[in-house]
């Protein structure tokens, strides 16, 4: 496949690779060599930066900065991250073959879907809930998605191969299949069979503060890139859905679905109460967003259907927030500005033993625009934890994983060493989050989102 010179400047979300600084020169390049690579990502990063772009012509990256720098090539680790400061990417060996996370496209469109989340709704960035993280993972993955879709190639092949039924395990639906190869050769049940991820999955809702931190690839854990699935997968079969809405099931039809999609999610995600429920309150306004900006396609029945299916949202709660009032009022409540941060609580930690009693989080305690939660495995709908409950979950969460640094320098010497990870990088720091002094308090702040493989 041959695609035309991306120009990463065309578009209000630019970004600019900073390592290596030369870009080579344009034209066709061998799969495998730093050349390839280099104009693989730009081309994905481009594609990404379109078309959130044409979406939403306003949007800038978080802070209003004006370029998000990209290092291809970061050093040694089957790892990506997005930390406000930029994308970087690094490469990795594994059965004596090296990988650089920058070649696949999913990837690179995942990260950057982490820097287009985190534009739109900023305030989730230091959110104590598993669910609010593990909605970042699976928005860099739906974003890939919706980018792999603007290709001409990709969508009639994928056709063929579906026969326009599209929620089918696909090319589309295997996320990173090369990373995936890579990280089964040291670690077989950590990652699918086939690929990273599978968004075409049967994964059922689970309360993530009730399951465990970490598990195999076939099971679901709190893990925020395990936990995402649940969410990518609903809304695939919901993009699914939509598709066969439409007059006909062919290429045209198809990227306009996918353009459609991205208004949804996007602004579903905008309009939604960080709660402990998060996935269920996006759903929502999905649904609503679905029916308010696109009435008499079948959108909203199709979204509807496929949250419900994958146990996002309750069959009862989802026939009550779809009355007409709630759409008729979604424009409004979209346009109301957004709080710049979450509300703080005092979280008592005293029994981890770092020294400290307390610390300040960023609660996911906002007003909740929808009743709506997810379903149980019986009958209804789970009863979700506090925001103090969820925060603790979320803290001991990360401490289990080895996520959170504590400072054991001079400044805090009363802290004592977090959990640490045998296989964590020597070169560099993996983990999302640190305590950091503010005045007479410790305030858990997130320092990056990572997507680095050591997390299995």
């Amino acid at each position: 496949m041959q695609l035309g010179v991306p120009n990463l400047n065309s578009t209000g979300l630019t970004t600019v690779i900073a390592n290596p600084k030369t870009a080579p020169a344009p034209k066709i390049y061998n799969a495998g060599t730093k050349e390839f690579r280099y104009w693989s990502a730009a081309s994905a990063l481009s594609r990404a930066s379109q078309f959130w772009s044409k979406l939403f012509p306003s949007l800038n990256w978080q802070g209003n900065r004006n370029k998000l720098p990209i290092g291809l090539d970061q050093g040694e680790d089957l790892n990506a991250y997005y930390d406000r400061a930029g994308l970087n990417f690094f490469h990795g060996t594994a059965g004596g073959v090296t990988v650089y996370s920058c070649e696949s496209p999913d990837v690179v469109c995942h990260e950057h879907g982490h820097a287009v989340l985190d534009a739109l709704k900023p305030q989730l960035w230091d959110a104590a809930s598993i669910e609010v993280g593990a909605f970042h993972e699976s928005f860099g993955d739906m974003s890939s998605i919706l980018c792999a879709l603007q290709i001409d190639t990709l969508r009639k092949d994928l056709l063929t191969e579906t026969g326009g039924a599209i929620y089918k395990s696909s090319r589309l639906s295997r996320m990173a299949e090369q990373l995936g190869w890579a990280i089964r050769q040291d670690y077989p049940r950590a990652v699918d069979p086939d690929c990273l991820r599978n968004a075409v999955n049967s994964f059922f809702y689970r309360d993530p503060n009730t399951i465990p931190s970490s598990a195999p690839a076939s099971s679901l854990s709190s893990e925020p890139h395990s936990f995402s699935r649940v969410f990518t997968a609903a809304f695939f079969e919901g993009l699914a859905g939509m598709f066969k809405a439409r007059p006909k099931q062919d290429d045209a039809n198809l990227l306009q679905t996918s353009k459609d999609m991205g208004i949804i999610l996007a602004t579903g995600a905008q309009a939604a109460s960080v709660v402990p429920s998060f996935y269920s309150q996006v759903a929502a306004n999905m649904v609503i967003a679905a029916n308010a900006k696109f009435p008499n396609l079948g959108y909203g029945q199709a979204l509807k259907s496929s949250f419900v299916r994958h146990g996002i949202l309750t069959l009862a709660a989802s026939n009550t927030f779809m009355r007409a009032e709630n759409v008729k009022g979604f424009a409004a409540a979209t346009e109301a500005p957004q709080q710049k941060e979450l509300p703080r609580l005092n979280l008592s930690i005293a029994e981890y033993g770092l020294g400290i009693n307390n610390i300040i989080v960023h609660a996911a305690a906002e007003p909740k625009r929808f009743d709506v939660t997810g379903a149980s495995l019986s009958i209804g709908g789970v009863v979700p934890p506090t925001e103090d409950e969820a925060a603790k979950s979320f803290v001991e969460d990360l401490l289990r994983r080895g996520k959170l640094k504590v400072d054991t320098g001079k400044k805090n010497k009363n802290f004592s060493v977090a959990v640490t990870r045998v296989n964590e990088p020597e070169t560099h720091d993996t983990h999302t989050h640190e305590l950091v002094s503010e005045g007479n308090s410790y305030v858990l702040r997130r320092v990056r989102i990572d997507c680095g493989l050591h997390h299995h």
